[in-house]
């Protein structure tokens, strides 16, 4: 039976709303810990429910990685970084990642628990190459004009700025309490936070920029 408009709208909602309680149940809980039970309860639907629309607990755990990921991908390309000057699209991305991940701390847990896993749940998705290339090819657009015009080295690649944001980006939430505990750096100052945003965008530049000594 074809459904009707008012009920495809609520199967919407309703999908988003398991997803966003379900992102928030794995991201504190893990894998094992999340209860299907729970996200149910917190969503006010059923079990049965979560199961008709995504057909266990491993799958619903995959929706919500692949969510995730969306989520930074579709920021970047909300940038239109084509449309500046190779440095500032540079810099731009850089800090937007920043906050992406500074807003939406569920994902930095979320692919901690993944990477404690060995990426044995992120390897099974399907559109696992969707959700890394897009990252990779954003940046080559921008070396790639950035080369043409002589700002950037020649030694620049996507992969090795893709690994440099990234790995400051995720460091800044997944030890905040063990870094802020060990050397007193309060994160959560707008200060601090201006700092750290701007702190990236200057690193990427400089190395991309810098000739090699």
């Amino acid at each position: 039976m074809t459904q009707t408009p008012a009920r495809q709208r609520d199967a919407v909602r309703t999908r988003a709303e398991v997803l966003a309680v379900a992102t928030e149940a794995f991201a504190d809980d893990g894998y094992s810990g999340a209860r299907i039970d729970e996200i149910a309860r917190r969503t006010r639907t059923t079990k049965r429910m979560i199961y008709y629309y995504f057909g266990g607990k491993e799958k619903l755990y995959l929706a919500v990685l692949e969510n995730a990921y969306r989520g930074i991908r579709q920021a970047e390309q909300s940038l239109h970084v084509d449309e500046m000057q190779p440095i500032d699209a540079l810099r731009e991305l850089a800090e937007l990642t920043y906050e992406h991940h500074l807003r939406n701390t569920a994902f930095i847990r979320l692919v901690s628990i993944e990477n404690i896993h060995r990426g044995k749940y992120i390897r099974k998705l399907e559109s696992l190459g969707d959700l890394g290339k897009p990252a990779v090819t954003i940046l080559d657009g921008i070396i790639a004009e950035g080369k043409k015009q002589g700002a950037f080295r020649e030694e620049v690649n996507a992969l090795d700025l893709h690994l440099l944001i990234s790995s400051y980006c995720v460091f800044q939430v997944a030890n905040r309490y063990t870094f802020g505990h060990l050397f007193d750096p309060d994160f959560t100052t707008e200060s601090r936070q201006e700092h750290m945003r701007r702190f990236i965008g200057d690193v990427v530049v400089a190395w991309a920029t810098h000739p090699t000594r």
